[in-house]
């Protein structure tokens, strides 16, 4: 992994990166616990905060949350273009994923509260992780060795049920169709790739879980003052396959 290193050293603006091999135990960081703007990354550890509030019983998948015209949020996801209306926790926590959409991530956000949130994040170890204002502000900070914990979390089943840890994964499978650090992969790669991405100006961040026969990887590459958004997408792309390709030809 040295030589992810290398390249986003050698690249204009900022980095974070990370890397554990889930069943060896080998990691491998660079500024991995710098706090950096999270973007849509956040919407991982919100997930799995309010699904822990599901275990407990104070929220319930199948509660009916009703989204009107001042709860929409600008930025990314869909439910900011449709009509009022009605939408269970379950729904939201899908959209936000699926199409990491910012007001689904606010309602939900409002629906546990900002003291429950932190509370969670504490309850997973995420000890650079918070969430300050509305889903886009660049005062919501993480770290690349956060949102790595995440997914060890998740596939460990060390904080959510099985179930709930699986179905996080299985949302994630899908989102955004790998367009950043699984971008060079042949197709019937990626759907061996959990992601959460997220990006605003000057920021591309993407946090992955692979899963293969030979071990499960998770890795969170984020960045900061980019000259624009391609140069930062180029930057994630290469450094992903240069993670596949120490993966395939290093591991056994």
């Amino acid at each position: 992994m040295k030589e992810v290193r290398r390249y986003l050293e050698d690249r204009l603006g900022s980095y974070s990166f990370y890397f554990e091999d889930l069943k060896s135990g080998f990691i491998y960081g660079y500024n991995e616990h710098v706090k950096m703007t999270s973007a849509g990354c956040m919407k991982l550890p919100v997930a799995m905060a309010v699904m822990k509030d599901v275990e407990e019983g104070k929220v319930s998948l199948q509660e009916e949350v009703l989204l009107v015209s001042r709860d929409r949020v600008e930025g990314s996801g869909i439910l900011k273009h449709l009509n009022s209306r009605a939408y269970t926790v379950q729904e939201l926590i899908l959209v936000m994923l699926v199409e990491s959409d910012n007001t689904a991530t606010q309602k939900l956000v409002s629906l546990i509260g900002f003291e429950e949130l932190k509370a969670k994040f504490s309850e997973m170890g995420l000890l650079n992780t918070t969430m300050n204002d509305m889903p886009g502000s660049p005062i919501n900070l993480t770290t690349s060795y956060d949102l790595s914990l995440c997914w060890k979390l998740l596939k460990e089943g060390e904080y959510l049920t099985p179930e709930h840890s699986r179905s996080l994964i299985e949302m994630l499978k899908s989102e955004n169709k790998k367009k950043k650090t699984g971008f060079y992969l042949d197709e019937p790669l990626k759907d061996k790739i959990a992601s959460k991405a997220g990006d605003m100006p000057g920021i591309e961040n993407d946090t992955t879980l692979i899963e293969l026969q030979k071990g499960d990887f998770v890795f969170t590459i984020m960045s900061a003052d980019l000259p624009n958004s391609v140069y930062g997408l180029v930057s994630l792309a290469k450094s992903g396959k240069m993670i596949w390709d120490g993966i395939t030809y290093n591991w056994k």
